[in-house]
């Protein structure tokens, strides 16, 4: 019988996406793995994959179209045998119930005042990982002891009904716990399925958890206090909204703590020009170029390793302790912010990170970063020193406990041994999550931090 092809869910709570591009043509043979379209969401353009073999018989949801919900149907694949007209001429009815489902959607009901009923978004909209290779969902993930979603590729959701196997009971491999095929392929050769780890069950939890949706004052109210001609209307894209979403999320939910220190940059700043000085070159360039801001991120990663207390995500029923520091690292991109994460940042060298950096930036510009490379994280950098801006206060983004807030170097009189002098100076805020991060705590992993900014030879040691 036809194969449905639908919306694929590029992470646990994306509820609608763009078709960008299909990659195929009516007619066209796929086989499983074949890149069959490409789909837009609010941070990053996606390739999508196709599980099964056959002849693309009916493509439904044309190239450009916008909102397309999870698990629309966007597409008929004829298996192998199967008449191609046939498997078309039936996808017409499923196409109909698709777009009156989305209709439905679209015109939701409005109250008194004027507000439409936005769904609800999870609590890890733009921090939930997927798989680095998504592919085309053909079911629902199933649900776990309790009503806990499991999380897994539409693949191994297959291959385990196939199997027999619970996959709930199945510990995935994949980022943030999530089930995929060599998973499956493992408990099938073991006999049976591995109890999943609690720190995977307890991810799984906080990315099912609700969120309030953001709203504002009424569009019509607003408007009456501007006379009419004097503005034009832009609307919202997808990255504005899920900003607003989790800015209100994190204002709401997460009680803000901030703990601001002074940081001397002198020392910094001459290792700085040194190792850059002395950097190997490679067909005629250098083979890096630190930024104070990659020793920044070097910074906070060994601080976080130093007081492991900090390290940490909040869930209702435990304490999220991570083993390693992945800093996210706020890059402004038209139309607002992405922050690409370095990971095990405190294994890295300060070479390895600024190469990082620069090509995780230009892709997040070019809005070519994969899932993987922006969600999730354990704290984050936001760094407006390059704009003059001497100390501000960020906004903690959950699941992340800590966020650092980096100003401007510059010159400012210091007192050293009694007397003037002139430094460089770095005023830098961390931002905390009070529920695990307390004041005295935040204190000491500042301390811990500015100790490597102002002796910033320890990081190379």
């Amino acid at each position: 019988m036809p194969i449905n092809i639908t919306m694929p869910a590029l992470s646990p709570t994306m509820e609608e996406g763009n078709l960008a591009k299909w990659l195929v043509k009516e007619g066209d043979t796929v086989k499983s793995g074949d890149v069959i379209a490409e789909i837009e969401t609010d941070k990053a353009t996606m390739e999508v994959e196709a599980v099964d073999e056959g002849t693309i018989a009916k493509i439904v949801v044309p190239a450009g179209t916008e909102g397309v919900k999870v698990n629309a149907l966007i597409a008929v694949l004829a298996g192998e045998g199967e008449d191609v007209a046939a498997a078309a001429s039936g996808a017409g009815s499923a196409a109909a119930s698709s777009f009156e489902v989305k209709a439905q959607s679209a015109s939701s009901p409005r109250d008194e005042a004027g507000k439409g009923t936005a769904p609800a978004a999870a609590l890890l909209a733009a921090n939930a990982n997927v798989s680095p290779h998504p592919e085309v969902p053909l079911q629902s993930a199933p649900k776990g002891e309790g009503g806990t979603r499991t999380f897994s590729s539409p693949l191994a959701r297959r291959l385990a009904k196939e199997a027999g196997i619970d996959l709930s009971a199945i510990a995935g491999s994949g980022p943030r716990g999530r089930v995929v095929k060599s998973d499956v392929e493992a408990a099938v050769a073991g006999g049976g399925a591995k109890a999943a780890p609690a720190a995977a069950a307890a991810a799984q939890q906080v990315a099912a958890a609700p969120a309030p949706a953001a709203k504002g004052a009424p569009e019509e109210a607003v408007l009456k206090l501007f006379e009419p001609g004097s503005y034009e209307l832009v609307p919202h894209d997808g990255m504005r909204k899920t900003i607003a979403r989790r800015l209100v999320e994190s204002k709401q939910t997460i009680p803000h703590f901030y703990v601001t220190v002074d940081c001397e940059l002198d020392a910094l700043l001459a290792l700085r020009a040194q190792l850059n000085d002395s950097a190997p070159r490679k067909d005629g360039s250098p083979a890096y170029k630190l930024s104070v801001n990659d020793m920044v991120i070097k910074a906070m990663a060994l601080a976080l390793r130093d007081v492991p207390d900090a390290n940490v995500s909040w869930t209702e029923n435990n304490m999220v302790k991570h083993k390693h520091a992945d800093v996210g690292v706020a890059v402004s991109i038209p139309g607002g912010l992405i922050t690409p994460i370095v990971r095990k940042a405190e294994e890295k060298t300060l070479s390895a990170i600024s190469n990082e950096m620069r090509d995780l930036g230009k892709r997040a510009k070019d809005r070519k970063l994969k899932p993987e490379e922006y969600q999730g994280g354990t704290t984050s950098v936001s760094n407006m020193g390059m704009m003059g801006v001497k100390d501000f206060a960020a906004v903690v983004n959950p699941p992340h406990a800590t966020i650092l807030a980096v100003g401007a170097g510059e010159q400012r009189v210091v007192v050293k041994k009694g007397e003037m002098a002139i430094a460089t100076v770095m005023s830098i805020t961390l931002s905390t999550d009070h529920r695990c991060v307390d004041g005295a705590l935040g204190a000491e992993l500042l301390q811990a931090f500015k100790g490597y900014i102002e002796n910033p030879m320890s990081m190379l040691v």
